[in-house]
């Protein structure tokens, strides 16, 4: 019984933490100026990104899959759950471009080179639309919770 609060307290605070970080990296990158405060500030935002994402999909596995929870059965044949999978995913796919950009500016300031910064306003509405669809997991996490979405 412990087990499963903690994992499930786990998995909600990664949730809080992520769509702050996303949101916060969007921020970050959306000014007029992005400057060395601007930069240091999306570059943290992110790896606070990378920590939810990691706690995230490790407890939410462990929960839907590990025998803590409903079981596999329920999940699997739950609508809500077949959504909120469908929207992680669509949030990792557009995590690609800012990971792959974010990890080549995190290189250049480690060499004292200069960054090419010129994405940095895609990045930011990536990461806009990557919080509202974590509200949308949200949505369907709650709608799953209360036994909405499943068949038969």
């Amino acid at each position: 019984m412990t087990l499963r609060w903690l994992v499930a307290a786990a998995h909600l605070l990664a949730l809080g933490i992520g769509l702050g970080a996303v949101w916060g990296r969007s921020r970050a990158l959306r000014g007029p100026v992005l400057d060395n405060a601007a930069i240091r500030r999306a570059l943290a935002a992110d790896a606070w990104w990378g920590v939810a994402a990691l706690l995230w999909l490790g407890t939410g596995v462990w929960r839907a899959f590990g025998g803590l929870e409903k079981g596999t059965s329920y999940y699997l044949a739950n609508t809500a759950f077949h959504a909120k999978m469908g929207l992680f995913l669509l949030v990792l796919v557009l995590e690609i471009r800012p990971m792959l950009t974010l990890m080549r500016w995190r290189r250049a300031l480690s060499r004292g080179t200069r960054l090419d910064t010129e994405g940095a306003r895609t990045i930011s509405r990536l990461s806009a639309v990557q919080a509202l669809l974590i509200v949308g997991i949200v949505l369907a996490a709650t709608a799953m919770a209360r036994g909405l979405g499943l068949r038969g």
